[in-house]
């Protein structure tokens, strides 16, 4: 195994910062960074994979292609609840046959629960690396994970009331320190400046906003580029946007211990990966008076599908309407943003007549 590695992992929305941090301060290996998603990774990716397995597979594929052509000579993918925990093995044949050299760091067989089988894989990125320094990187990166959540949140539930144009501009300053962080005071100085900045911009929001809450699968519901920045257009339209799902919310900190005891009323068994939290959600942010609903989901995605049915029971059973859109690598900016206006529309209609 090489001693000096160039390591990367497929983007994932803009988390890569906290997986940069751990891999260059925990595992003191170089960490090289994917181009940002376009259109561009997942032809690449799409090009190479099976026809119907899910978009989120050929998005990593190309993201890995990428890194690879960016003179990455190791690639490290994460595991997760779903098909996910097969992506590794099937996308390093693909890109084997490709004809890349690469070393290839599957966490998925790793995933044991075993704190022996996570310090073995720690070893495999760099053989000579500190635990005491890696779990400390990965107790950094874990409240970099959480400042980047909160700060999303925050940026989604109020940009679209800024008329000044100011809270972008805090947002992307906000990215770019977490991605140039090298200890944990740069990470709470970045995110106290970017709460301070966003504190002092003067919102004219009314006091009873449209409120519509995002739920989808992993990946897409959390990557702005497999989304088409939904939350983005969304809040454009002066939308109050909220996202339960995300990372911290559902590994770091997860309030609802017993989620599938509080839906039973609509979903008796676990349907699989993100199922049982995004009924919870969707749940959640009926209880609390949102005007609307949107799941967003990939192409393929059998837990999200699987659960359509029961977000339709819970759209009759609190009067709160749904709208269901599906990715693919051929969704347009064009037809999603004229099924989000309708969808605005109906809402505002909606709240008029409502009392």
């Amino acid at each position: 195994m090489k001693q000096q590695r160039k390591a990367a992992l497929p983007r994932y929305g803009e988390y890569n910062c906290a997986l940069k941090y751990i891999v260059e301060q925990g595992f003191e290996t170089r960490c090289i960074l994917p181009p940002p998603l376009s259109r561009h990774t997942e032809d690449l990716g799409a090009r190479n994979s099976p026809d119907l397995v899910c978009t989120p597979f050929k998005t990593t594929l190309g993201s890995m292609i990428e890194a690879l052509e960016a003179g990455a000579d190791t690639i490290i993918m994460v595991h997760g609840a779903c098909r996910l925990n097969y992506f590794g093995e099937l996308q390093e044949q693909i890109l084997r046959d490709m004809g890349y050299t690469f070393d290839f760091v599957n966490l998925s067989l790793y995933n044991t629960g075993k704190k022996k089988d996570i310090l073995r894989a720690l070893k495999v990125i760099n053989p000579h690396c500190s635990m005491v320094k890696a779990g400390k990187a990965l107790y950094e990166a874990a409240q970099m994970v959480e400042h980047l959540d909160d700060t999303t949140a925050m940026y989604y539930q109020n940009c679209g009331f800024d008329p000044s144009g100011t809270y972008p501009k805090i947002y992307r300053k906000f990215i770019s320190d977490m991605y140039a962080a090298q200890s944990l005071a740069d990470i709470r100085e970045g995110y106290r400046s970017a709460c301070h900045a966003f504190a002092d911009v003067t919102l004219h929001k009314p006091a009873d906003p449209i409120r519509i809450g995002i739920i989808g699968d992993y990946y897409t519901v959390m990557d702005p580029f497999s989304n088409l920045e939904i939350e983005q257009k969304l809040a454009d339209m002066g939308v109050e946007v909220h996202r339960l799902m995300n990372i911290t919310n559902d590994m770091l900190r997860s309030g609802e211990k017993n989620k599938q005891a509080k839906i039973r009323e609509f979903s008796e068994y676990n349907m699989g990966a993100s199922s049982t939290t995004d009924i919870w959600q969707a749940q959640n942010f009926a209880e609390r008076g949102f005007d609307g609903l949107v799941q967003v989901k990939s192409a393929c995605c059998m837990p999200e599908t699987d659960i359509m049915p029961v977000l339709a029971n819970l759209s009759r059973d609190y009067a709160i309407p749904v709208l269901y859109l599906t990715y693919d690598t051929q969704t347009n900016d064009v037809g999603l943003m004229t099924r989000l206006e309708a969808f605005y529309d109906m809402l505002e209609m909606r709240k008029k007549v409502t009392p």
